[in-house]
């Protein structure tokens, strides 16, 4: 019997040695593990990188920075098994794929993503998408955010260095796989939108950027949202209330003459009434309905909101956006780094082809940032201003993609299937599980 004690007080005292040794393993030793062949020991030193926090994926990234330096640098160099295991390890602890490039570290837990925040005094980016951000097939934005926006330089010294990132799933993304008969397949994704949400440490809604912006742009809302978070620090909320009604009053109006701006430029139209003036936080849009009371109250803040973006839509057709679009082409221009990344996704693509990839790309990328932050971006303002949801991000995204996007959680099927049409196929080709 006293024998039997003594082995099992040994094997306990062998067993938490052993956690201890573990759970005290140098970063750069748990580096080295999570490569290993040896799936169980990698697994096991990866979840302990990602426990680790934005300093777990530092040290893969320091152990690897010559191997990651090269696919950088030469996106056609083929990836051997090592690199393979690199690039694996890279993507799980950071929660992204094709992390190489940008070497940020994602929180999916909101709580943690918050703890971090009021300990560094940073506010949270958090990103809301169809599918999720370590999966190929996410939605087509955050496919797009991994190659335009996150190994862009300045996009990703900003995410790094003045924010704490963090990502949630709104649903699962629709995929599509076309056999065309002969071996050859096409699979894609079928709608989904994603939008940044920047937070306070309460996780409490400043300011979203929705969809697709270009760098610069993205750069440009990023550090406006984070002024807003400097601005309530230490306030009460009078103080706070007051702040964020002249910060989204002054946003609104700046966004909305820089749009009339552009449609003067292009030759529009101009709403009767309407006129640029200069505000406090440089150009503002002025309409003469609205300017005869002196008073600046909410309802009056708001009223000028909603016209504006109502009647500067109402003069801004599909020709009109392509033409504003060419405008600002700096505001889509993509960086090396994310040039390279296209470049590994296509290796057989040649220099030409390339150029003119990246061409038509960048086109459509200035196209989205401009429908984004003229038409969707003013309008959340409104609502940051004054909806009973402003308060509560998941309240707030079930109104974005219910109201703003137009694919509500409500609908299973997102707008893909409608019992009223009809397809000529057996339960109108629905299969489920």
């Amino acid at each position: 019997m006293n024998s039997t004690l003594r082995f099992l007080s040994l094997l306990l005292l062998v067993l938490f040695s052993t956690q201890i040794s573990r759970a005290t393993e140098p970063s750069e030793v748990l580096a080295r593990k999570a490569i290993s062949e040896n799936t169980a020991a990698s697994s096991a030193a990866i979840e302990e990188l990602r426990s680790l926090g934005p300093a777990g994926l530092k040290a893969l990234m320091t152990q690897y920075a010559g191997a990651i330096n090269v696919h950088i640098k030469n996106p056609s160099a083929a990836p051997d098994e090592e690199w393979q295991r690199i690039s694996a390890a890279l993507d799980a602890v950071a929660q992204q794929k094709n992390s190489y490039i940008a070497g940020l570290y994602w929180y999916t837990d909101l709580d943690s993503a918050k703890k971090a925040s009021k300990t560094l005094g940073k506010p949270i980016l958090s990103l809301r998408l169809l599918g999720k951000l370590t999966d190929e097939f996410s939605c087509a934005n955050s496919r797009f955010f991994r190659t335009v926006l996150y190994p862009n330089e300045e996009v990703s010294a900003v995410l790094h260095d003045r924010f704490v990132l963090h990502w949630q799933s709104v649903r699962p993304v629709p995929t599509v796989t076309i056999d065309f008969g002969d071996g050859r397949k096409l699979e894609r994704t079928l709608t989904g939108n994603s939008i940044h949400y920047i937070l306070d440490s309460d996780a409490r809604p400043l300011d979203a950027l929705p969809g697709l912006y270009g760098p610069k742009a993205f750069v440009r809302g990023l550090l406006d949202a984070e002024r807003l978070f400097k601005l309530l620090a230490g306030t009460n909320d009078v103080e706070r209330n007051l702040t964020r009604q002249i910060y989204y009053g002054d946003q609104h109006g700046k966004i909305s003459a820089a749009w009339l701006s552009d449609t003067m430029k292009i030759g529009g139209n101009t709403p009767k009434g309407f006129m640029i003036v200069k505000g406090r936080n440089g150009d503002a849009l002025s309409i003469a309905p609205l300017a005869v009371t002196k008073a600046i109250t909410e309802t009056s803040i708001l009223r000028a909101m909603n016209m504006a973006t109502d009647e500067l839509g109402k003069i801004t057709d599909e020709s009109a956006w392509r033409k504003i679009a060419q405008l600002h082409p700096a505001d889509a221009e993509l960086d090396n780094r994310s040039i390279s990344l296209i470049r590994r996704q296509n290796p057989t693509i040649t220099e030409d082809d390339l150029t003119h990839l990246t061409r038509k790309f960048q086109e459509l990328v200035a196209l989205d940032t401009v429908r984004n932050e003229y038409l969707m971006h003013t309008k959340l303002y409104v609502w940051l201003l004054n909806d009973p949801v402003r308060n509560d991000v998941e309240k707030l995204n079930t109104k974005v993609y219910d109201s703003l996007f137009l694919t509500p959680g409500s609908d299973p099927w997102l707008g893909l299937f409608s019992p009223e049409v009809y397809t000529a196929l057996d339960n109108g080709g629905v299969k489920k599980p």
